[in-house]
């Protein structure tokens, strides 16, 4: 039997995570089982993940949670997707994919027919930008399409969402490859366009379970980070890449449950409302690092200490799309996910408001 390459990826112990990655030598593994992967472990000194020293215990564990295919190596090569654990074989401190687990099964949420569970939509905004190198690699880096000449400006924002041609648009290539690579290998991709910033471009993955899809949306990270690495340009996911009259970095999460799906859903969003007010600091502390210098009220968002709802608005921390008004039923947008958010703690937070003071429906 031959060898194949396994690529084990994981997140250290960075704020916000960073994803971290190395290769594996093993005999072929004709799977897509999780559990058929071996345990390995990684220094834990080195990502922010153990203490180093003399005769400290730096080793840290990785358990796989999710394979698919390799696009990158193509063949029977590997993706191998992993949380992190002590190696006692508790969970690490960092590892917030247990603790949506643990919810997932608390609520009885965790398997069966698809159209019973609740669902996460995802919209990754992202920008594109030149690798800082002064000093190197720190900061965010200009955005693609800029220049340090201020006589260089782009045209303000207005032209670029969703902009053809290369006077609206650049960076397209790395676009495409990496939602053709989200396709190859099986992730629910559903749509890629260009957002109001020069360099700026969002990708959304869903609908997709708890789980399922915040693996997904971490993985697909992974592969944008890894296409774009080709081309020497930096991914930044801070929600305010460029200071200025233009729109920050969202994740917008658009979120349902099997009732709110249903005939009258409407009235079961609007009563979810509440529930999202009354737990507006708990959401807020999770949902992203310097979110602050998003939510500013102004460029398409609500204030970060303000909670609002809104039909068909861009404006509010909530937005119900008019799809759900005319259908009487649907889902609901949360537009306070900044782009550099964890979508397991994000996960973890709209299930805990989300199922407060009810009862989950447990019928097949």
């Amino acid at each position: 039997m031959s060898n194949i390459k396994l690529e084990y990826i994981w997140l250290d112990g960075s704020n916000p995570q960073q994803l971290r990655s190395k290769t594996k030598i093993a005999s072929e593994i004709n799977s897509m089982n999780p559990s058929d992967y071996s345990i390995w472990s990684f220094d834990g000194s080195s990502t922010l993940q153990a203490q180093s020293g003399k005769g400290k215990n730096t080793d840290c564990l990785l358990k796989p949670v999710f394979v698919t295919n390799d696009p990158f190596r193509k063949g029977p090569n590997k993706l191998v997707f992993c949380e992190v654990l002590n190696t006692d074989g508790t969970a690490h401190k960092t590892n917030n994919r247990r603790k949506l687990s643990q919810k997932v099964n608390e609520l009885n949420i965790n398997s069966g027919d698809k159209l019973q569970l609740p669902w996460f939509g995802w919209e990754q905004e992202y920008t594109l930008t030149h690798k800082p190198m002064i000093p190197f690699g720190i900061g965010e880096g200009i955005p693609l399409g800029f220049t340090l000449d201020p006589k260089s400006t782009p045209r303000p924002q207005g032209d670029y969402y969703c902009g053809i041609g290369s006077d609206n648009v650049v960076g397209r290539d790395i676009v495409e490859e990496h939602m053709n690579m989200c396709m190859e290998i099986g992730l629910d991709i559903s749509g890629i366009n260009a957002e109001v910033l020069l360099g700026q471009w969002e990708y959304q993955i869903g609908p997709a379970t708890a789980l399922e899809g915040s693996d997904q949306l971490w993985v697909s990270r992974y592969l944008l980070q890894r296409v774009a690495e080709k081309y020497n340009v930096k991914v930044s996911l801070h929600p305010k890449p460029l200071k200025g009259d233009w729109n920050g970095t969202g994740c917008h999460v658009n979120f349902s449950t099997k009732e709110m799906r249903e005939e009258g859903g409407l009235d079961v969003i609007k009563e979810t409302m509440s529930k999202l007010e009354k737990y507006q600091k708990e959401h807020i502390s999770v949902y992203g690092l310097h979110n602050d210098q998003r939510l500013t009220g102004a460029h398409e968002t609500s204030s970060i200490n303000d909670f609002s709802y809104g039909f068909s608005t861009r404006d509010t921390s909530i937005r119900i799309p008019a799809q759900a008004i005319v259908e009487n039923k649907g889902y609901f947008e949360d537009r306070r996910p900044a782009s550099n958010c964890d979508p397991y703690q994000v996960s973890l937070r709209m299930l805990e408001t989300v199922y407060s003071e009810v009862e989950v429906s447990t019928e097949a």
